[in-house]
């Protein structure tokens, strides 16, 4: 959620379902959503290549996709 935050800062995390676009849910615009992902990249220890982008559209895909891609 602090990846988030960053890119919307007065969201209510609890609001937000985790199957729920965020990029709607949150009305992000491209570069809100290109910061979001680039956070999560650094965060998360693991390169998100352009491809890779579809999985973070829910909080969901985005977490299956870095507990799949996380550094041993």
């Amino acid at each position: 959620m602090t990846a988030l935050r960053q890119v919307a800062p007065d969201m209510d995390p609890a609001a937000l379902p985790r199957d729920a676009d965020i990029r709607d849910a949150l009305e992000l615009d491209s570069l809100d959503f290109l910061t979001y992902v680039q956070t999560l990249s650094e965060s998360g220890g693991c390169r998100i290549e352009e491809d890779d982008y579809p999985a973070f559209a829910t909080i969901a895909g985005g977490a299956d996709f870095l507990a799949a891609h996380a550094r041993a």
